[in-house]
């Protein structure tokens, strides 16, 4: 799970100060892998070398409304619904992310290495099923 902490003024002109959490379970990052041609990380790097910037873009948005969700206060679920993306992309704190990270590249990588900090070996569980997923740290 990460947290973004953000400060910036609402609609009514008030200046706030936030944090937002965002998190990717291993089950729907394996999800975005088996669903993706190549994986997420070849396709990410095809569109970059292509220079795609409308398709870098729109799996920017996709990623961070996808990661986005709202902790139960007890902790034990992690909420996100279409709604719940609809209304926080409308929002100032999520207008300063986006552009955040899509004008920078090291921002970028730094959030999706955050929201992303275990990546299971998906090629090795898949040849191997009877073997439990290998886990990895990414940081």
């Amino acid at each position: 799970m990460y947290a973004v902490t953000k400060t910036y003024k609402d609609f009514n002109g008030v200046e706030r100060t936030e944090t937002k959490l965002f998190n990717l379970t291993e089950t729907e990052v394996m999800e975005m892998e088996l669903g993706t041609a190549g994986g997420v990380a070849e396709m990410l790097q095809r569109i970059v070398d292509a220079k795609d910037q409308p398709t870098i873009i729109k799996f920017f948005k996709e990623f961070i409304l996808k990661a986005y969700g709202e902790k139960s206060a007890d902790g034990t679920y992690f909420e996100k619904s279409e709604e719940i993306s609809r209304k926080f992309a409308c929002t100032q704190f999520y207008n300063l992310l986006f552009m955040e990270l899509a004008t920078d590249d090291s921002k970028a990588a730094e959030f999706v290495n955050h929201v992303i900090p275990k990546v299971v070996d998906i090629k090795k569980h898949s040849e191997n099923p009877e073997i439990a997923p290998v886990v990895a740290t990414t940081n």
